[in-house]
């Protein structure tokens, strides 16, 4: 993710993210990629839940949040990378595993991958440190949403339909997908779901 200064005029009009929400798709029919549709993603799950495209697919918004030392950034996706947005919070027991991962995840693949932890049950960053800190996510960029934009893009772009939920968002800087849960991306499914996205730059 780039950070940049704290910019003026450039969070997006709660109507204009309105009109850019998603329709959810089924997440059933990714089970065409078994028979080999190479226009449809693999299939990915994690427990009862799997990877589930959304159409029409939006732009991901600029985001302005607060590091874990309260400094102010703007993320915005990197044009030719994937970025995995993950939204959790510190009352979520499936958290304590996905943090893990997206940590390993971020570390194994510096130079093609973006992921982007986002906490959004609390401001209070000495309670976040705290229960970072009992995790092993040296790896892992965390934001704490202190001026609302992820609640008012999770309204239509990045719609919060579970805790853990992970957003995938393609090269091409368009939000694909979301997953719930605590899905393992370093498995070979995992890997194939990020190939296929990182082909379709």
């Amino acid at each position: 993710m780039r950070e940049k200064p704290r910019a003026q005029g450039t969070t997006l009009s709660r109507r204009a993210l309105l009109m850019a929400a998603p329709a959810i798709l089924l997440a059933p029919r990714a089970g065409r990629a078994q028979g080999g549709d190479p226009a449809w993603p693999p299939v990915f799950e994690a427990g009862r839940s799997q990877f589930t495209v959304v159409r029409p697919r939006a732009t991901m918004p600029q985001l302005r949040l607060q590091d874990l030392h309260g400094k102010d950034v703007v993320l915005t996706a990197r044009p030719g990378r994937i970025t995995l947005v993950n939204f959790w919070a510190t009352w979520c027991a499936a958290c304590r595993l996905d943090l893990p991962v997206l940590a390993s995840l971020a570390g194994s693949r510096p130079d093609r991958l973006d992921v982007v932890a986002i906490c959004t049950d609390t401001k209070d960053l000495r309670k976040i440190r705290a229960f970072l800190g009992g995790l092993a996510v040296q790896n892992l960029a965390c934001y704490v949403d202190a001026y609302g934009t992820t609640a008012e893009a999770s309204a239509s772009v990045f719609t919060l339909v579970g805790m853990p939920v992970t957003y995938l968002v393609g090269a091409s800087n368009h939000v694909e997908g979301y997953i719930t849960g605590a899905p393992d991306w370093l498995s070979p499914a995992g890997a194939r779901l990020l190939q296929f996205y990182r082909e379709q730059a």
